[in-house]
């Protein structure tokens, strides 16, 4: 049986990050506060800083240049550019707002952790994350309610992935199955198979407001938002 937790506050503490962070108003409206040191950097989404301190400046940015960025906007509904806030002036603390209710999870990436997220999950990440995108096959694509793109996180360090709702961790041991509603679906280790399916029967799906899910095989971790957009 796997084993799943809400994700809360403790992943302040589980990943060895320098960058010291706080996430606060959880599973509300929550906000993220990141104490930059001097020359520290942190990159968001556009328009998602709420309040930096004297010494922090505020720069945009086209995470993966321009065809990245293209790429990114028409296809995952992220935006074109990114900001990045960087302690360039001494010590200071920012505020990044996610826009809306529910949770925001850190997360870690590393050179053999990729996350896969849905679109608009994306909220910001520490230096050395890369942003990219993956297609789905046709099936998935016109099936799933990601549509054919998903936000592809890859490289070395923290990423900040907003949820709808509360958001829950599911860790998968290998073989284990998994079925989730394709609209609670929030981010996954890409080392997790999936395939799409119906709930159940035409009646059946008819009579219980069920219609696709996604089944998932372990091993690695999956993460859902308990509201749908």
């Amino acid at each position: 049986m796997s084993r799943t937790e809400p994700p809360g506050l403790s992943y302040q503490y589980e990943f060895e990050v320098a960058m010291k962070y706080e996430i606060v108003h959880q599973d509300s409206f929550p906000m993220l506060q990141v104490h930059l040191e001097q020359g520290e950097k942190i990159s968001c989404e556009r328009g998602a800083m709420i309040t930096m301190s004297q010494g922090l400046e505020l720069q945009g940015d086209v995470k993966g240049g321009i065809v990245g960025g293209l790429i990114r906007s028409f296809l995952t509904q992220e935006s074109f550019f990114t900001e990045n806030i960087t302690a360039s002036g001494g010590a200071g603390t920012a505020s990044i707002g996610a826009g809306i209710p529910g949770s925001i999870l850190a997360l870690e990436v590393t050179p053999s952790k990729t996350l896969l997220v849905q679109k608009g999950g994306y909220l910001a990440s520490t230096p050395g994350v890369e942003i990219g995108t993956k297609m789905q096959g046709l099936i998935k694509g016109f099936t799933s309610k990601e549509g054919f793109f998903l936000i592809k996180l890859t490289g070395s360090g923290t990423a900040f992935i907003t949820s709808l709702g509360a958001a829950h961790r599911f860790n998968l041991e290998p073989g284990e199955e998994l079925v989730v509603d394709n609209g609670h679906l929030l981010a996954w280790d890409e080392t997790l198979e999936y395939t799409m399916q119906k709930a159940s029967g035409f009646v059946s799906s008819v009579t219980s407001g069920e219609g696709l899910v996604c089944k998932f095989r372990g091993p690695g971790t999956l993460y859902i938002h308990t509201m749908k957009y």
